[in-house]
């Protein structure tokens, strides 16, 4: 069993724990409201984040949005860091699951694909998490519009990879579980977008709860590539050291041993 397994479970704990930590800073120093509260006014005599009663007075700004918790310092600095290194991490266990299904399969449309939108979403994540939404709103949305729409697209092609490069039950049991998960989340980022651009108070906080959901959906997912990355090798390195040929030529290895094997049993069965 290879410790690389360590890495996808790893990306999950951090970027779960550190959005939610975001969150309780933002709320700590009220500047978001609670999830659970549902009330909203159009305007408040004070800001919230001047405000220290029991009762808060939440207006849209205040709608505690990933982003939003992550906008004011100090939490924005953390909020940076988690998406930076978050990023970071997926762009490793993308380029591992794309060498390791060229090195026990073979490459093909979906694996690259795959490869190219995790790529994309990560550098959206980074654009995310260091350009915030109150003080570069067009570069975080720009992020934003990366991030989301690839991250369901590259979630999406490996729920089909897998489906294809399935053989035991317990792999299609993996497929199963991919499956359900994206689906999940495409229903939370459906919901997301359509009440995100909503007036109304309560589906403006429902968006804020249906982001939250797709996103702890999305880092779960990348959890599971645990099944996969026990098996990963030195052969998978050699992968990507040699541009992905290592596959390749370790099978067309393996047909040759099989071959030569094959032989040498027919001549031994012929001379006896």
């Amino acid at each position: 069993m290879s410790l690389w397994m360590i890495l996808p479970v790893s990306l999950p704990a951090l970027t779960i724990t550190g959005i939610w930590v975001v969150y309780a800073m933002a709320l700590y120093n009220q500047h978001v409201c609670p999830v659970d509260n549902w009330m909203y006014n159009q305007s408040c005599e004070e800001d919230l984040s001047m405000q220290r009663g029991p009762t808060l007075c939440c207006t849209l700004d205040d709608v505690p949005l990933i982003s939003k918790c992550g906008t004011l310092p100090p939490e924005s600095c953390f909020f940076s860091l988690i998406c930076s290194t978050g990023s970071f991490m997926v762009m490793v266990i993308v380029l591992l699951r794309y060498a390791h299904v060229i090195e026990k399969h073979q490459n093909c449309v979906l694996n690259t694909a795959s490869l190219s939108t995790g790529w994309i979403c990560s550098a959206g994540l980074i654009m995310v998490g260091n350009f915030q939404v109150d003080n570069a709103k067009v570069l975080h949305y720009v992020g934003a519009g990366v991030a989301f729409p690839t991250s369901m697209l590259f979630v999406c092609l490996q729920c089909a990879l897998t489906y294809r490069l399935a053989k035991t039950q317990g792999e299609y049991s993996v497929g199963h579980l991919r499956l359900s998960m994206t689906l999940l989340a495409f229903v939370a980022l459906v919901l997301s977008g359509v009440f995100f651009v909503q007036e109304s108070f309560v589906l403006q906080h429902a968006s804020a709860i249906f982001e939250w959901v797709f996103c702890v959906i999305i880092m779960l997912f990348y959890g599971t590539f645990a099944f996969e990355f026990a098996g990963i090798s030195s052969d998978t390195m050699m992968v990507l050291a040699r541009g992905g040929v290592l596959g390749s030529t370790s099978r067309d290895h393996k047909m040759e041993s099989l071959s030569g094997a094959n032989s040498h049993q027919s001549e031994g069965t012929a001379m006896l």
